[in-house]
């Protein structure tokens, strides 16, 4: 349970800032809830719904405070497909699926799998998405009124110099307010949020998916929940890094993970999509100052009043204004820094930033870059760690018995060279494998080891293992052709 302190430091410590912080969080939701609900094939109100309601759910059950989550492109575009075959009721009871399924991986704390995600990674999973939160402005930036650049200019200009003069309010919520009045005053000729789309104009309700309770309703929904349920958590997680790093604290990975699909599941019950964390928001909320539960509670909060109570205001905000946001967004998400260290930073490290971003840019799907650079480094750690085993030999003065010393790790990557440096031809009389500073890691290190000895044993040659530790004799013993005994030396190879 919270205590006293905690629930403090996470709702009431950072008032004033959160509060703020929230509000242009929530500004800054709405053209974005709109598009997500238009990828997805859906109304308007089912994305801006969603965001309401996962954004106020998750203020409760998250694991990592500050962090804003609602509806997103990459939960979205999986949508599209289940929306044109079946209809919106089975994305309801799709979400719903998705949000039992990432409580199951709260529970088995698959939420430690970040431990895996490599830096290089988490810096091409931040610079792609810098550059896919950049893209997603363009359409505003075409075919616009000349207005348009001057009010985005104008919101820019604001947001870096207004911090030099005074941070007590956020410079990007001036910036909203101010080009919403010189807008008004001038009878500016600019694209607002009422041409976005409806905006709804009631409370959302609950309501129970309405789709048949059979296994193939369940077969039609298994695929495409595990899907969503996957991309939004990893979503989460990595930003859940990212702010962790912004803020220098740390999170309760696996708590995001049930919470995500608590979140999800109240979102659908409600009338919304599924969703997950979003980076942008979540770096708008931490660079205006936001730290608490209560920013994204308020992120929630305010967006539904206003949708519900203030839409007559809320329509004629320019969306010049939340692009100027939204430009700020990826111009500071970016890791410029990585840049420049890529002449610096060892060989594989550039490879896995560069494909990551490459894969995530070119399929727009920020999982699959994820996935080719979780990928690479692992191809590229394995090959590292496999340089760093070798054996050697030496032979006995009446040249009757050679020794092999084995040192450093024996796994898959590794296992092959192991064969090939022992010489079963060589015309001895015993064979010695010294592994006594050698680790056995995985099936492959002992089959490695039983081709050694099933050759020796062929050409008549006596093969002794000499060192074994209790680990390696453990596999050695479970997964071994032959019967290896303790793992005190020597650990004498017994035909069978």
């Amino acid at each position: 349970m919270a205590t006293a302190s905690s629930l403090h430091r996470d709702w009431f410590s950072n008032l004033r800032a959160d509060l703020l912080s929230g509000i242009v969080v929530a500004l800054a939701l709405i053209p974005e809830a709109i598009g997500f609900s238009v990828i997805a094939g859906v109304d308007p109100k089912v994305g801006l719904y969603a965001s309401v309601v996962i954004a106020c759910v998750i203020a409760f059950v998250g694991g990592r405070p500050a962090m804003i989550s609602a509806a997103t492109a990459a939960t979205a575009v999986l949508m599209g497909p289940l929306v044109r075959e079946h209809g919106v009721q089975y994305l309801f009871a799709a979400t719903i699926l998705m949000g039992i399924i990432q409580i199951f991986a709260g529970v088995l704390r698959l939420g430690r799998i970040m431990r895996f995600v490599s830096q290089s990674v988490m810096t091409g999973f931040v610079n792609s998405l810098a550059i896919l939160i950049f893209l997603a402005q363009l359409p505003q930036l075409m075919n616009v009124p000349k207005a348009t650049y001057g009010l985005i200019a104008l919101g820019l200009a604001i947001i870096y110099l207004l911090p030099r003069v005074t941070k007590t309010i956020p410079s990007p919520l001036v910036a909203i307010v101010v080009i919403t009045i010189v807008s008004l005053a001038l009878k500016l000729d600019v694209r607002t949020v009422a041409s976005l789309g409806q905006l709804p104009t009631t409370l959302p309700s609950f309501g129970v998916p309405d789709v048949p309770l059979t296994l193939e309703t369940l077969h039609i929904l298994l695929p495409v929940a595990l899907t969503l349920a996957a991309v939004g958590l990893l979503e989460s997680l990595l930003t859940a890094q990212i702010v962790d790093d912004m803020t220098d604290t740390t999170s309760d990975k696996s708590r995001e993970c049930a919470g995500q699909g608590v979140a999800n599941i109240a979102s659908a019950f409600f009338g919304g999509m599924g969703g997950c964390a979003m980076i942008g928001q979540s770096v708008i909320n931490v660079s205006s100052g936001g730290r608490g539960r209560l920013s994204t509670l308020t992120a929630g909060a305010f967006l539904l009043a206003l949708l519900v109570l203030l839409q007559d205001v809320l329509a004629v905000v320019p969306v010049a204004a939340l692009t100027a946001v939204m430009i700020m967004v990826s111009i500071n998400t970016f890791s410029w820094r990585s840049l420049a260290r890529l002449r610096t930073n060892p060989l594989p490290s550039s490879i896995v930033m560069l494909a990551t971003v490459a894969g995530v840019v070119t399929t727009g799907d920020l999982s699959v870059g994820v996935m080719i650079g979780v990928l690479l480094s692992g191809v590229f750690f394995a090959g590292k760690v496999s340089r760093l085993s070798r054996v050697t030999s030496t032979l006995s003065a009446d040249e009757r018995v050679r020794t092999y010393t084995v040192e450093g790790q024996v796994f898959f990557a590794s296992a092959a060279t192991f064969v090939e440096s022992i010489d079963v031809a060589d015309p001895v009389e015993k064979i010695v494998i010294d592994v006594s500073a050698a680790h056995f890691w995985d099936i492959s290190a002992v089959g490695a080891l039983d081709r050694v000895v099933l050759k020796a044993r062929r050409r008549g040659r006596e093969v002794d293992v000499v060192g074994l530790n209790a680990a390696s004799c453990t596999m050695v013993d479970r997964y071994g052709a032959h019967k290896y005994v303790s793992p005190i030396s020597p650990v004498v190879v017994q035909n069978q």
